[in-house]
């Protein structure tokens, strides 16, 4: 039996319908010299978001897989915003790589304003990484984890910071909630959509420990729906989830421009300096499904992830 179904109220999904409609408020606030870590830089909403960023002033730190498209990207950004880019090489299906890039960040001598990630990926396919643990579960959400981790003590030492997690009204699919004794789906069926789905809702379940760690500090932790807007995730996948890609959703797709000036409003106005712990439809609050409002699950989540995570 479901325990979340009775929580479930129409005028949140009908809130969900109507945010889904509405543009993102703009802040044109300067960020000269400030500096945006983003993982997931090179295309899409990543790719759009770091350009905002620099052209605003903000000196960028990008997380990425390919060295010549990070290259491409820093090239770019100093080239036409005249600011500081650099990359750091990671693949988030090794926990190994995940962990060293939270070590450099740590030894940064500078303080990170904007810690985001926007990292991801769909699978119609069950898949699992090196490490041994579901692949979309790894890369959406325990990589996210372990560089949080990892930066806790730094952020929390620093004046003030932004974190800030690109998540989904994806996390709704996950309707059952978060199976941490199940983390591999051999009891439950995997889907796409669920897997992806239980990766965000972790995402969002984990905020409430991080809160209560960052409580004495001035760190926030915040999560937004990007926006039904034209990515290139899911590309990996079959053709058949390629054709209704193609032809069902991409061309009712938003331009990736418009989740870049929310995730830039996010971090950077004024109007969100005491938001905390919530989640944004672009820039729009709105309350997550009740799965992902489960602070007991959220601290066991904590204590599975300092295991899955190698602390």
């Amino acid at each position: 039996m479901n325990k979340y179904l009775k929580e479930y109220k129409w005028s949140h999904i009908g809130a969900m319908l109507k945010n889904n409609k509405k543009d993102p408020k703009v802040c044109s606030e300067d960020f000269k010299g400030r500096l945006l870590v983003i993982s997931g830089a090179t295309s899409g909403i990543g790719y759009e978001t770091a350009r905002l960023y620099a052209s605003h002033g903000a000196d960028i730190i990008c997380i990425n897989r390919n060295r010549e498209k990070s290259e491409k990207l820093c090239n770019e950004l100093k080239t036409e915003f005249h600011i500081d880019c650099s990359y750091i090489l990671a693949d988030f299906t090794r926990l190994q790589e995940v962990h060293a890039v939270g070590k450099r960040l740590v030894e940064l001598d500078r303080d990170i304003d904007v810690l985001m990630h926007n990292a991801g990926v769909y699978l119609t396919k069950k898949t699992f990484t090196g490490d041994g643990l579901e692949e979309v579960f790894q890369v959406n959400y325990l990589s996210s984890f372990i560089l949080n981790y990892l930066l806790k003590e730094k952020l929390s030492a620093q004046a003030q910071a932004r974190i800030i997690y690109v998540n989904s009204e994806g996390h709704r699919f996950a309707i059952s909630g978060l199976h941490l004794d199940d983390l591999s789906w051999d009891r439950h069926f995997y889907t796409g959509a669920k897997s992806y789905g239980s990766a965000k809702t972790a995402q969002l379940l984990s905020m409430y420990p991080f809160m209560d760690y960052f409580k004495d500090s001035d760190v926030t932790i915040n999560a937004m729906h990007p926006g039904d807007v034209k990515t290139n995730m899911g590309e990996n996948n079959g053709k058949i989830y390629q054709f209704f890609k193609h032809n069902l959703i991409n061309p009712f797709a938003k331009s990736s421009v418009l989740s870049a000036e929310a995730l830039y409003y996010l971090g950077v106005s004024q109007a969100l300096d005491d938001s905390n712990g919530k989640f944004y439809n672009f820039t729009t609050e709105e309350r997550p499904a009740p799965h992902a409002l489960d602070e007991e699950l959220g601290m066991r989540l904590w204590e599975k992830s300092l295991e899955l995570g190698g602390f």
